[in-house]
């Protein structure tokens, strides 16, 4: 994704929207597969010596839960999303780095399907819980006493 300068109106904001190949967001490293084009919707502006994006910016990535080993899909959405770097006399910017980083910042390090529907490990999970009774632990102590 990248910016020219010549494009960005003197004194005004340029409005970029569009999508992208996710692919150069390298999301495996993070064990994340993406299953859609990274969407954007950007204001691009110039202002002391520098270069400002404001907007969002999304993709739906495939991961593994965690305590199912399933695969489960989750939209990664860094909204608001924003960056200010320095002009470094070059002609045009590439922002794929900096929304690399916002959508890695994103990414559960643990992701669980339980978490927004039902995970078979979460239903395994409750079911091998003690049944709950009106005895107390302390209960049992007491009867050891006696």
């Amino acid at each position: 994704m990248k910016v020219h300068m010549r494009q960005i109106p003197q004194g005004e904001t340029l409005h970029l929207e569009g999508e992208e190949e996710a692919t150069r967001l390298d999301l495996q490293e993070a064990g994340a597969t993406p299953v859609s084009p990274l969407s954007y919707s950007l204001d691009v502006g110039l202002s002391d010596g520098g270069l400002f994006a404001t907007g969002r910016v999304s993709v739906r990535v495939r991961m593994r839960c965690v305590a199912c080993l399933e695969d489960l899909d989750l939209e990664i959405v860094a909204d608001p999303f924003s960056l200010q770097t320095e002009l470094t006399g070059r002609e045009q910017i590439d922002l794929t780095p900096f929304v690399r980083e916002d959508i890695h910042l994103l990414l559960p390090p643990h992701p669980r399907c339980d978490s927004g529907a039902t995970c078979p490990a979460g239903a395994l999970r409750t079911s091998l819980r003690p049944p709950e009774t009106d005895a107390s632990a302390w209960d049992a102590l007491d009867k050891l006493r006696t």
